[in-house]
């Protein structure tokens, strides 16, 4: 029998969730979920590496791995294949407010709406 799954926490959902291909109609769709998003997000663009992302999402390192191997494959499998791609769904807590130990960071949703 299989541990069940830990919920992952993630900063915000993001506001753009449906991206796809312009210049001929999509060949298909790729749905992202939105702990994906959070991993590639995190490490990608926030440029975290894999332990620290996945203390941000309250899960274990090697689930971090799982999560962002996944992701990239589904994005590749997007631009490759001329596929749509959807971010949507998963088990996830949104973030209600800014944490204490975002305090520091700058691109931190909660600040960036605020300034907004």
């Amino acid at each position: 029998m299989s541990r069940p799954e830990k919920c992952r926490r993630i900063c915000s959902k993001p506001k753009i969730r449906h991206f796809a291909p312009t210049q001929q109609p999509p060949d298909g769709e790729v749905v992202l979920g939105f702990d994906e998003y959070e991993a590639v997000r995190l490490i990608d663009y926030e440029q975290y590496d894999q332990t620290a992302c996945a203390e941000k999402m309250g899960v274990g390192r090697t689930t971090v791995t799982r999560i962002y191997s996944a992701a990239r494959k589904k994005i590749a499998d997007a631009i490759v294949n001329g596929k749509a791609l959807r971010i949507d769904g998963g088990d996830v807590i949104v973030c209600a407010r800014m944490r204490p130990e975002c305090r520091d960071v700058v691109n931190c949703c909660h600040r960036v709406e605020q300034m907004d």
